[in-house]
């Protein structure tokens, strides 16, 4: 079939290879099984027909156990096999599939990359609604300051005398 784009961008674009469709396309995806270029209709295997399309396949069983993902060696490989010997080859470890939950009382959030941070206090890692030393009971922080009586907070704003009062932004700003 005959590639060619447009009159004055010969080399840009390409023609659907669907039997059917020879829709010109300028983003054409080029298939890796049989490498023919379609369009965003036919760029799937299964709508463009492709023959080569079971070669290319890779499918994995996920343990149900630690979580890891066993590619299959033949494609007719029983998947009970595949964990069946996935387990005898000991690599297959069940605390690795348990997350690590923020440590704050009656907190179950589970703590990942995202939503983590560590107390500068004593070091721990929480979820970020516990991430100020009052609220996951801080070890670092002294009881008086925990009980709100602390520097930060409401407690910062000093009353001053004989300046123009700050604006409602700017004294409700912490900085801790």
């Amino acid at each position: 079939m005959a590639r060619r784009g447009t009159e004055f961008f010969p080399d840009l674009g390409a023609q659907c290879d669907d039997v059917g469709c020879n829709q010109l396309d300028f983003l054409p995806f080029e298939c890796d099984g049989c490498g023919g270029f379609f369009c965003a209709a036919h760029r799937t295997y299964l709508d463009q027909g492709c023959a080569k399309a079971a070669d290319q396949g890779r499918t994995v069983v996920v343990c149900p156990d630690c979580g890891d993902a066993i590619e299959r060696a033949a494609p007719g490989q029983d998947e009970r096999e595949i964990l069946d010997e996935h387990v005898r080859s000991r690599r297959c470890d069940p605390a690795r599939k348990r997350k690590p939950t923020c440590p704050a009382r009656r907190c179950k959030e589970v703590l990942m990359f995202c939503n983590t941070t560590q107390c500068k206090g004593c070091g721990l890692k929480v979820c970020l609604k516990h991430r100020f030393p009052a609220d996951h009971d801080c070890t670092a922080v002294a009881p008086a300051r925990r009980a709100g009586g602390g520097q930060c907070g409401r407690g910062a704003q000093k009353k001053e005398s004989g300046r123009r009062p700050l604006a409602v932004s700017i004294r409700s700003f912490k900085i801790c």
